[in-house]
């Protein structure tokens, strides 16, 4: 057994040996009470392969869960103890579940596989706690509206206060738990403004409530300047379409009532014009003399 595993250790270190597979790394990012499992691509583990899991927690690594020969064993005791009762690996694949993971369990895994040649994988996990809601508070000690937003016992996380979309100010903190604050200092306040907690995973935001904490913007409850400027421009625009529209109207009926009163009076002179006999032509003169001859000789 203890050759065995000086030869395993043997080629591990020789990384370059044909026969050694390349390390590769998976980065996994879960939140505290999750269960993870990482899994060793094996479709069914031989009697004579051996599956082995170790921890790496900066410079310090422990085995902590082996299948050799079909025999399981776990190692989660002692200084390996961060991991009693939360260890399973199944007898099948060898694929390694933390159930209950909690920050303590962040860190390089590393699996190795080992059937005359060996194969490595890695597994980097990063696990973040339960994000709470951020407390706003008013500081009565500023005449101005002067915010403080806090968290308490949080780690690898950013706190920070937005204005719609738009980042105002921001605080992280990475390994350590400790508790945050965050100020904020406006003249007023409108209903744009919330305070944000955050880690890769999740989020957790905070809205102001206008009316619990300082004097609301008078702008924010009136209508802005410039779309009051534009609907009354837009309404003088409109009267004085109106007035030339009437105006306009009123000539062009007037003009009509003129032109009527004129055919009025053309028609009348025409009624009672009298049209003189025109004089009568040589030929009618004539017509009249023969017939008057012929009237005396009868």
């Amino acid at each position: 057994m203890m050759v065995h595993q000086f030869v395993c250790f043997c080629l591990w270190l020789l990384g370059g040996v044909s026969g050694v597979y390349a390390d590769e790394t998976e980065m996994i990012s879960v939140m505290e009470g999750d269960t993870v499992t990482l899994h060793t691509d094996v479709t069914e583990i031989q009697r004579d392969e051996q599956i082995l899991w170790t921890f790496r927690l900066q410079n310090s690594e422990t085995r902590i869960a082996e299948i050799y020969k079909q025999i399981i064993s776990k190692y989660d005791s002692g200084k390996k103890e961060r991991f009693r009762g939360r260890l399973k690996i199944d007898e099948k694949t060898g694929s390694l579940t933390i159930t209950n993971i909690n920050t303590l369990h962040s860190g390089l895994y590393k699996l190795q596989v080992i059937n005359g040649a060996v194969k490595h994988k890695s597994f980097s996990i990063a696990v973040y706690g339960m994000l709470t809601v951020p407390v706003i508070i008013r500081d009565s000690s500023s005449s101005n509206c002067s915010l403080v937003c806090s968290v308490l016992n949080v780690s690898d996380v950013t706190l920070s206060w937005y204005k719609g979309i738009s980042v105002l100010s921001s605080i992280s903190v990475s390994d350590l738990s400790i508790s945050l604050s965050l100020p904020l200092e406006i003249q007023c306040l409108d209903d744009s403004y919330s305070c944000v907690l955050n880690n890769p995973i999740r989020n957790q935001t905070k809205h102001l409530d206008i009316s619990e904490l300082c004097q609301p913007c008078e702008e924010s409850s009136q209508t802005p300047v410039l779309l009051v400027s534009l609907l009354l421009l837009l309404l003088l625009v409109f009267t004085v379409l109106v007035v030339l529209f009437f105006c306009r109207r009123k000539k062009y009926t007037q003009a009509k009532q003129d032109a009527q009163s004129n055919e009025e009076e053309v028609d009348y002179t025409d009624a009672t014009f009298i049209k003189h006999r025109s004089p009568d032509t040589e030929a009618d003169v004539r017509d009249r003399t023969v017939y008057s001859e012929v009237a005396l000789r009868r």
